[in-house]
């Protein structure tokens, strides 16, 4: 080979969750002179931004899109990609099983690098790089997981995890030169002070917290409401719009037939109004209170049970006649209740989902 020859400028694709540890690691091989873009993977489990954005207690949050943030950060390109319906099929029928919640890790990872092996293939991209940690996540991120990644999404060793990459065998990008694995970390455990120190040392003073990402299958609450939906349905089965719904309000089951999704403050609300003409709806007329959607058909009864249990959130007093609004009744029909509301001793334990 000639000696004056230039060697092409090597491309990866790195998995960018917006968290701390995908940022350092895009940074890390960037900083080696590598072109790099990042991919993010759409589920619909990760709607961060959409709770922050009308929840009062989130409001001193930053309301962003943390992937597209640190790209911005870094001054490279992000491509995001829709995976809505593909990742459904991951999330009913998990090879790998659940972690402690409703959430597939492992399978996860696998699916998504897979994806980013089919996209750097068609984009004439060398490898792939993920922020992945050895130790840190009990269903992912071990030791003895990180080959099933790398085979079962067919990456192989054009998968690189620049942050425990010494803590492994060199992948291809480091045996062919393309990287210097003297310039990679061998992080290991839950601990983050190795990966915050590296982000100071990067001059990286800011990053998203929690640094973990946001997917809601991993959250304990989340899952039972998950759970709770397929119950009702007798299937795995959801659309986009119950992965909203279910972040969003309390969720009461009174009746295994019918849920209440009640607000929980004006933000909440005006969201959930959004979605009047796909549920039946209720609305406290007499008293200042909440706004509710009723999933289910209702029974002889239940309406009056379902306005009384909105009383419990309005101004009324436990006992107090209080009038609702209901809405998107079989037919298009509205009409009032009048019922005492109820108090919190009316309330009962397992009606919580």
């Amino acid at each position: 080979m000639n000696a004056n020859t230039v060697q092409p400028q090597r491309k990866a694709v790195v998995l960018l969750s917006g968290g701390l540890d995908s940022m350092l690691a895009a940074k890390v091989i960037q900083d080696q002179g590598i072109h790099v873009e990042g991919i993010n993977f759409y589920t619909g489990f990760c709607v961060e931004g959409h709770t922050h954005a009308i929840r009062k207690q989130d409001q001193n949050k930053n309301k962003r899109n943390n992937a597209l943030w640190v790209a911005e950060t870094l001054g490279i390109k992000l491509h995001i990609i829709d995976i809505v319906e593909e990742y459904k099929d991951i999330v009913y029928n998990p090879k790998h099983g659940y972690g402690a919640n409703l959430n597939p890790c492992l399978d996860c990872k696998v699916f998504m690098v897979g994806k980013a092996k089919e996209w750097m293939d068609e984009n004439g991209f060398d490898f792939i790089v993920t922020g992945e940690v050895m130790g840190q996540r009990p269903k992912s991120q071990r030791k003895h997981t990180f080959p099933i990644i790398a085979r079962e999404s067919g990456a192989e060793d054009r998968l690189l995890r620049p942050l425990c990459a010494k803590l492994m065998m060199p992948s291809l990008p480091e045996r062919e030169g393309w990287v210097d694995r003297e310039k990679l970390h061998d992080f290991s455990g839950r601990s983050r002070s190795p990966q915050i120190a590296l982000a100071r040392a990067l001059g990286i003073e800011e990053w998203a917290q929690p640094a973990g990402g946001c997917c809601f299958l991993t959250d304990e609450n989340y899952s039972a409401k998950l759970a709770d939906l397929w119950q009702f349905r007798g299937e795995k089965r959801y659309e986009l719009d119950d992965i909203m719904l279910l972040k969003v309000g309390r969720h009461l089951r009174p009746r295994p037939h019918f849920k209440l999704i009640i607000s929980r403050e004006e933000g909440e609300g005006l969201f959930m109004e959004g979605y009047r003409y796909m549920f039946a709806h209720m609305q406290t007329a007499s008293h200042m209170g909440a706004f509710a959607l009723i999933d289910g058909k209702l029974e002889e009864g239940d309406l009056e049970l379902a306005a009384q249990i909105l009383g419990r959130y309005s101004k009324a007093e436990p006992g107090e006649a209080l009038t609702v609004e209901v809405g998107g009744l079989p037919g298009g029909v509205s009409k009032l209740v009048t019922v005492p509301a109820f108090g919190p001793q009316d309330m009962q334990p397992e009606w919580q989902v």
